[in-house]
């Protein structure tokens, strides 16, 4: 892999000082139920969010989610029990009187380079505070090359600006069966790495979801797996994104100057 440094290695010190790691598991989100938190972490990224910030303050909060297929549910109440639903549910929950509004532009087998190219249209029709972007599982699927993946991020990140959104990172979903199949650990790093370059937060729902397979919590390897515990962790999913978002819009601290 070429033009794109580990994550780790030759991070810009700023950079380092500005993102904030969370835990989601950690007590700060004792309000979901118990089975959302999880031992360890960080399991995110906050970078402060102002165009996020002043929605709030304006009591109006548009959210556009852009993703693939691991962004819905099947069945009849799949959209309603998918995870951006229970973000706007949570959201609304979380910041009374603000008016909440979640879309999504959500197809399945798409490339980060497909969904950059609709980006203009569906940020122009939903004005969006906040765009959502989930992706990384189709190119590592398809073995795209990771700079042209990391380009493509940049990319879609400028156009959002350019439309007046914030952007947060989602990485791909983890699962024990396709693992050992799908190279996904080059392209989670990659996120990573342009989230610290662009000050963009992200929520590692790679690792999130691993540690509550590793832990127990949900049985992610069954073949068949059951719909309602897909259900419980959109769900938990949803809360635990809304407590980011929550987070990375709170009032930038002063400056420390010595």
């Amino acid at each position: 892999m070429s033009g794109r440094r580990p994550w780790g290695l030759g991070v810009p010190v700023s950079a380092c000082l500005a993102a904030l790691f969370l835990s989601l598991g950690s007590p700060a989100h004792a309000t979901n139920p118990a089975e959302c938190g999880v031992d360890g972490g960080p399991f995110a990224i906050a970078f402060p969010m102002q165009h996020v910030k002043k929605a709030i303050a304006d009591k109006s909060l548009s959210i556009l989610v852009v993703g693939a297929g691991s962004s819905q549910l099947p069945g009849p109440n799949g959209a309603a029990n998918s995870y951006p639903a229970r973000l706007q549910q949570s959201l609304s929950r979380k910041l009374p009187g603000v008016q909440v509004s979640v879309t999504t532009d959500v197809k399945s087998r798409r490339t980060a380079v497909d969904m950059v190219k609709t980006l203009p249209a569906e940020l122009a029709a939903s004005h969006p505070a906040l765009m959502l972007w989930q992706t990384a599982t189709v190119d590592a699927m398809q073995a795209v090359d990771p700079d042209q993946f990391s380009q493509a991020l940049d990319k879609g990140i400028r156009k959002a600006r350019a439309a007046g959104a914030d952007v947060m990172f989602i990485n791909p979903q983890y699962s024990p069966r396709t693992e050992s199949m799908i190279a996904l650990g080059v392209y989670v790093e990659n996120m990573r790495w342009v989230a610290v370059q662009q000050e963009v937060p992200v929520f590692d729902r790679f690792s999130l979801m691993k540690a509550w397979s590793d832990q127990g919590t949900f049985d992610l390897y069954s073949p068949t797996k059951k719909l309602d515990m897909a259900e419980r962790v959109h769900d938990c999913i949803g809360r635990l994104l809304a407590d980011l978002v929550l987070e990375a819009a709170k009032p930038t601290p002063p400056a420390d100057n010595n």
